[in-house]
């Protein structure tokens, strides 16, 4: 599936490397810089957290002195404009802004959620020694970085956790989660009662890019009763359940972590009723693009 590419300037929309195969190859074909990837909802018209995005994207232009080409009202105009080609089906965006120059570029392609069996089934990721630079800037610089990485998803493995010293930090694409101190026929127990949910919340905080996602889910993994505890899980460690999060995938289930099972082997009641309740916020709660 191509990806369509475009420049964005204060006064118009330019045709931008239309060859590009995927966002990651578009964002290689332009300067280092910062970027926000994610998708639409509601037949293009709104993002989940969109702000928060955008504030991801221009906050280090302050940092470093730039200049952005498109100032953020014209940037969710452009957003908007272009993910109507799209419609009714939704897209998939990914905002950069050049360290160099200011400028600004778009890729966007068509996106197709994922498949109910991945949430249903859960999925296998592997871990990799790899840690961020400058964990609190979303820069292009980690693609390159990562792009070894990518070889490992292959074979039913769906993402890579990065590690340090035997903690897992986050997914080379995602959050990570791990829950702990909870036995199944008490959590079961508790979602039939509808009572709060029971366990702790494991997640890295430091080293880790902190995901608009992310954010949300601890909100409502605490409002649900959880415990949040702040550390990188250990590589090590025995968790009743695990899961990862991104913009564009919400919660997914983690069944196994290079080859081990986690908890049962299936994906857990605690993670299955954050990924119910995650929906729900996601339809309340997105905003619309422009208007």
């Amino acid at each position: 599936m191509s990806v369509h590419g475009f420049r964005l300037t204060s006064k118009r929309i330019l045709s931008f490397d239309p060859s590009a195969s995927s966002l990651d190859e578009l964002t290689g074909r332009v300067s280092d810089g910062f970027y926000s990837t994610f998708t639409t909802l509601s037949g293009g018209t709104r993002v989940l957290g969109l702000r928060a995005h955008l504030k991801r994207l221009y906050g280090p232009a302050r940092k470093f002195h730039i200049h952005p080409a498109v100032n953020q009202a014209t940037l969710r105009r452009y957003i908007a404009e272009l993910a109507a080609a799209n419609r009714p089906g939704e897209s998939r965006i990914r905002l950069i802004l050049t360290k160099d120059r200011g400028d600004m570029y778009l890729g966007i392609l068509p996106f197709t959620p994922l498949s109910e069996s991945v949430y249903r089934d859960g999925v296998q990721v592997v871990t990799a020694e790899m840690a961020r630079h400058d964990p609190r800037i979303k820069g292009t610089d980690f693609i390159a970085q990562s792009a070894g990485l990518r070889k490992l998803i292959a074979g039913g493995v769906y993402e890579a956790l990065l590690t340090r010293d035997g903690k897992i930090l986050e997914g080379m694409t995602s959050n990570f989660y791990a829950v702990i101190s909870a036995t199944e026929s008490k959590v079961s127990q508790l979602l039939e009662s509808q009572s709060k949910l029971c366990g702790t919340l494991v997640t890295a905080q430091k080293g880790i890019l902190l995901g608009v996602t992310r954010r949300v889910v601890i909100r409502l993994a605490r409002g649900e009763g959880m415990r949040i505890e702040y550390r990188p899980p250990r590589v090590d460690e025995d968790f009743d359940e695990a899961f990862l999060t991104s913009s564009s995938r919400g919660v997914v289930p983690i069944v196994a972590i290079d080859g081990k099972p986690v908890g049962q082997g299936r994906p857990g009641a605690q993670t299955k009723r954050l990924s119910l309740a995650y929906q729900a916020y996601v339809r309340e709660r997105s905003e619309e693009i422009f208007s």
